[in-house]
């Protein structure tokens, strides 16, 4: 499907890395310093015109997020069909102790599009029954599994963390 893309400079057409990609990425136009815990947005230089029914989400690298500890805030972030401004990430540093240097050119993230359904929302008294029912968060099982990664103990006011 081919999408019209404005491009603040050449070198920003977001590319897929393989064949198969669902994501192709994005890169920042500016260099940047993100700071332990910081966050900042960036530029990306592209400016797409999505047909109707299509929408973009702009979604974490998972190599940033696992070596760097660096994610998309707010993600996905949505480009919905009809914005045609420059697409902006916002990138959040989630290691406490190293800052994350990014170069122009450097790729920030990841854009998806997919084709969206336009529902119609309608008020009724309740709701059909389900096999999963109001079960939320864990209701399907192993969260006991589940242990917090946290780089200091939940239970410490905002003065007392590092």
């Amino acid at each position: 499907m081919p999408v019209p893309v404005l491009l603040a400079v050449p070198q920003a057409l977001p590319t897929y890395a393989h064949a198969g990609d669902a994501g192709a990425d994005l890169t920042t136009r500016v260099d940047v310093v993100v700071g332990p815990g910081e966050r900042v947005t960036v530029p990306t230089g592209v400016s797409l015109a999505l047909p109707d029914g299509h929408v973009a989400f702009v979604v974490p690298r998972s190599g940033l997020a696992a070596k760097r500890g660096l994610t998309v805030l707010n993600s996905p972030g949505t480009v919905d069909a009809g914005y045609r401004g420059e697409v902006r990430v916002t990138l959040l540093n989630t290691d406490l102790r190293e800052a994350v240097e990014l170069r122009a050119g450097d790729r920030v993230a990841q854009v998806v599009v997919q084709r969206v359904e336009r529902v119609q929302f309608l008020p009724v008294q309740e709701l059909p029954v389900s096999a999963r029912g109001e079960g939320g968060h864990g209701s399907t099982g192993g969260s006991d599994a589940l242990v917090s990664t946290a780089p200091f103990p939940t239970t410490t006011t905002p003065e007392e963390r590092p």
